[in-house]
């Protein structure tokens, strides 16, 4: 099976007074053509931070200090500032946590949809708009007529399947899912997780779910990586993970997971990642 985006030993370091925070330190993961992989671990893991050096888009004081990002082949990390905004929506798109963090509340869907297609120079006719609109709404199971609203008049889902059909506008090769679903009740979450399946199908792009829900990650990825602190701690088909788990915090994020005929040590998981999230503030 063909790779089309490989992460070669990145770092990624927040600096603070009594030294940097790994935030990633040496992850590696190859994503194959097609495949949906699924990246879990607690908050402050570092997933996140791995989309975002992706995307090139770690704030500063934050800083990717080494390694390599292979998309085809081509080093995202060697490409210009310009190069980069081109490869952004046409050949890897992301789908942040937060739908209205994405969407301009003042500005209908519509313009927002044509402001990124414009921005890749996708040159149409007003009604070419309107068409290649409507077929992205359709795809994800909304109705044409939405390019008229604003984001305020939609509801939780319905925005979140405006930015996965933003994100599918030029077809890219890698779709970066960013906890899609975090904001969203369990029938909406199964209705984006639905529509974020069947048009990757749609399209042959790889997608990349990042979250902390074992049993949606259960439900939709092939593959899942386990992040702890920065490093990845197991990487395995998702039926191995669940029958098999090697490694120790695999164990206790399976054991998080609700269960009517036995204890579990959810909180004792919070409580040890609360205790890291504090380490860190003290050191800053």
């Amino acid at each position: 099976m063909n790779s089309v985006l490989e992460i070669i030993d990145l770092e990624v370091h927040f600096p603070t007074r009594r030294g940097p925070v790994r935030a990633v330190d040496g992850v590696s993961l190859t994503l194959h053509a097609g495949e949906r992989l699924g990246l879990i671990g607690e908050s402050g893991s570092g997933k996140s931070t791995i989309a975002l050096a992706v995307m090139r888009m770690i704030k500063p004081p934050g800083k990717i200090v080494g390694g390599q990002i292979l998309l085809d082949g081509v080093d995202l990390l060697t490409l210009s500032d310009e190069a980069m905004r081109r490869t952004r929506l046409a050949e890897v798109a992301m789908v942040t946590q937060g739908a209205m963090n994405s969407l301009n509340p003042v500005i209908k869907i519509r313009s927002q949809m044509i402001d990124g297609l414009k921005a890749h120079g996708v040159e149409l006719s007003k009604s070419g708009y309107e068409e290649k609109l409507g077929e992205l709404l359709t795809a994800v199971g909304l109705e044409p007529g939405v390019v008229d609203l604003y984001p305020h008049e939609l509801s939780g889902g319905m925005k979140q399947r405006v930015c996965i059909a933003t994100a599918i506008s030029l077809k890219p090769k890698v779709i970066i899912a960013d906890e899609p679903t975090s904001a969203l009740d369990v029938v909406v979450q199964r209705q984006v997780m639905q529509t974020l399946r069947r048009v990757q199908d749609e399209i042959g792009a790889a997608v990349i779910l990042i979250g902390h829900d074992m049993g949606l990650m259960a439900q939709f990825a092939q593959r899942v990586a386990v992040m702890r602190r920065g490093h990845i701690l197991e990487d395995s088909e998702v039926h191995q993970i669940f029958a098999n788990p090697k490694d120790p915090y695999t164990r206790e994020l399976m054991e998080s997971l609700p269960s009517f005929d036995r204890d579990t040590r959810f909180m004792q998981v919070i409580e040890e990642a609360a205790e890291e999230v504090a380490a860190v503030a003290a050191a800053q």
